[in-house]
């Protein structure tokens, strides 16, 4: 998303949606949120096990490729090392004998304002938290909220928290009247802002450094989801209490330091019932401390990991050349489009898991932590479980109201085409993401769309009677290598840009459709395999 803001100021973008709300309940629950409603229509079936000795001939296949191509492309970056620190600038390395990429511009971010003052207000606000939640109780809320108001006004100065101030008092005006077209119009429309080129030149003088602006951008950006969920929320049932209370609510959900930044993503009405549950209601069955010290130990386990991905592959660097793609050995190829996805994963790791691990302790419920990448072997699962957060709100929001999956296929086509558009306009609308965005709604529908036939009885009962289960498995996976494959060139679109899933596709399906494009359908079928046996056994 980092990459995406960064081109704010020079992409213009149309947003453009409208939302209306049949209310979806189900003996007064959200059938939204206890998981029933999802962009594919029909829950995994059951799947056969395999016999051990080839479940772990795929494990050994599928680890022993990824170590292999990550040693390729390891060597190629060092071969190629004083070639891209002279053209990228390779920083001096924590790891003796190593230097550091710094191309991941999100990454290099973060950890900046880590360093510089993120790590500890987000310390200060677990020492707030627990604290007040110990010794004035009724006082912690409050508390939580002025601090992550003061917290952002230090990061983002008065003048950027008061444009957030802005779009939250506009939107929160629209919302009273209680009608969801025009609450999305307002919504877009703040949001859209942020490609208003006056504007950003006025607000890039506000700030010493591009960084800063940024953090501006991001805050909006995100910020404009939780605008979103409160104004609809409200729309589709009307918030009890009055309109003082609501608009500390609002504050509240707003401004909660941990998710302010990046998310994850929760939903108003998620946030809010969380929040009020009672002391007495709430799981402590787990000590705090343990779950602090596990969690705090993983997450720089995490960092540690990303760090050593880009001291030993300098991949962000070369993914920003297109003569170092082109002369890339195949496996070294591979390499970079593993380490690319690998990375973002473990990235998100760390950027969603202290947060995350913040909400835990606070007794909130955030969403789950990315599914490792490898194991994704469809573009619905993709959507399901990387950010299970934004994921959900597309549900919520946009799928749901719009018809979803409950009035027909050209419902569900729609409804779908408006989730992701929505997240093409919201990451910036470029055109990589234009791209990027079609190959997905497309991975989705033919993914729903094959689903649907074989579900069909003609073709169940053809199935059945001419295959096992075990080799039905087989063949699922085997469809699944062509839909991953798809997968990681849509998702290298979306990281690298055109150009670079311009050249994967050259390289892969064209020139080399009888020497490169075999084996890695091969290896994918191997990683499709440990995928579905990993969703076969969810923890």
């Amino acid at each position: 998303m980092v990459k995406s803001i960064r081109k704010l100021a020079q992409t213009p973008t149309l947003w453009a949606c409208s939302c209306h709300h049949p209310k979806y309940q189900d003996n007064g629950r959200c059938i939204i949120t206890q998981g029933r409603y999802l962009m594919t229509s029909k829950s995994q079936p059951k799947l056969s096990p395999l016999p051990w000795t080839e479940t772990l001939v795929y494990w050994v296949l599928s680890f022993g490729s990824h170590l292999y191509s990550f040693y390729q492309l390891h060597k190629f970056s060092k071969e190629h090392e004083t070639g891209l620190e002279r053209e990228f600038q390779l920083e001096k390395g924590l790891l003796k004998g190593f230097k550091r990429d710094p191309s991941d511009f999100e990454w290099s971010l973060w950890t900046q304002w880590a360093k510089k003052s993120l790590l500890w207000t987000l310390i200060g606000h677990g020492v707030i938290s627990r604290l007040t939640g110990t010794f004035y109780p009724k006082l912690r809320l409050p508390a939580l909220t002025i601090y992550g108001l003061l917290a952002a006004s230090c990061m983002l100065g008065i003048k950027g928290v008061s444009v957030l101030l802005v779009h939250l008092g506009v939107s929160f005006s629209v919302a009273q009247l209680r009608k969801p077209t025009l609450s999305w119009t307002c919504n877009l429309l703040l949001l859209s802002t942020l490609y208003f080129q006056p504007l950003q030149e006025i607000q890039r003088g506000w700030y010493n450094t591009e960084e800063e602006y940024y953090m501006l951008l991001f805050s909006i950006a995100v910020c404009g989801l939780r605008f979103i969920s409160f104004s609809l929320e409200h729309c589709w049932s009307p918030l009890e209490r009055g309109g003082l209370v609501q608009l500390f609510w609002l504050f509240s959900y707003t401004f909660y330091h941990p998710f302010f930044y990046n998310g994850p993503i929760v939903t108003y009405k998620a946030y809010t019932e969380q929040m009020r549950r009672s002391a007495e209601e709430r799981n402590r069955d787990e000590p705090a401390l343990s779950y602090l010290v596990l969690r705090s130990g993983r997450i720089i386990l995490w960092w540690c990991m990303a760090e050593f991905m880009i001291h030993v592959m300098y991949m962000h660097s070369i993914q920003s050349n297109e003569t170092y793609i082109e002369i890339l050995p195949p496996w070294a190829l591979g390499g970079l489009a593993l380490a690319l996805v690998q990375f973002f994963y473990v990235k998100y790791l760390v950027l969603f898991g202290l947060p995350s691990m913040l909400a835990t302790l606070d007794e909130l419920v955030p969403p789950k932590l990315p599914r490792c990448v490898s194991i994704m072997y469809s573009f619905t699962g993709m959507w399901r479980h990387f950010d299970e957060g934004l994921y959900r709100w597309l549900i919520r929001y946009i799928y749901v109201p719009m018809g979803g999956s409950q009035h027909g296929p050209v419902y569900k086509v729609v409804s779908t085409g408006l989730a992701f558009g929505f997240v093409c306009l919201w990451h910036g609308g470029h055109d990589y993401l234009q791209y990027w965005a079609l190959m997905n709604w497309a991975g989705v529908l033919v993914e729903n769309g094959l689903k649907s036939l074989f579900a069909t009885s003609c073709v169940q009962s053809i199935v059945e009677q001419n295959l096992s289960m075990a080799m039905q498995r087989r063949c699922t996976a085997l469809l699944s290598a062509f839909s991953t494959a798809m997968l990681i060139l849509s998702n290298l679109v979306f990281l690298g840009g055109i150009h670079v899933g311009r050249i994967f596709w050259k390289r892969v399906f064209v020139q080399g459709w009888s020497t490169i494009a075999p084996p890695m359908l091969a290896f994918l079928y191997c990683f499709a395999q440990i995928g579905l046996e990993w969703t076969s056994h969810p923890t």
